[in-house]
């Protein structure tokens, strides 16, 4: 069944630093082996301008449970994980399936 890993990642204490960093984090993120997609995304704020508790998602897809658990145990995981503990963030990876309609 198609897997889907998503990256919550919460708001980083200096927004311009952590985007020159994430370009780097999507870059490895793109190098992950069998990945069938990425979809990144920045969180708007509150409708009143507050921060919610997510800054950016990013969301990787892959044809199967056993490509994306394998594909996080590579080196291109590794950086991308790395990255993002880098820029001194908390995030947190969801592994689902995907239903399909």
């Amino acid at each position: 069944m198609p897997t889907k890993i998503t990256l919550i990642v919460d708001n980083p204490a200096n927004p311009d630093e952590f985007e020159n960093a994430y370009a780097e984090v999507r870059q490895a993120a793109e190098s992950l082996p069998k990945l069938r997609r990425l979809e990144s995304a920045k969180v708007w704020p509150k409708e009143d301008g507050t921060p919610t508790p997510a800054y950016r998602t990013l969301d990787l897809y892959f044809d199967s449970y056993e490509d994306a658990s394998t594909a996080v145990k590579t080196p291109a995981a590794a950086a991308l994980f790395g990255g993002l503990a880098g820029t001194q963030v908390t995030f947190m990876g969801l592994f689902s399936d995907i239903e399909q309609p």
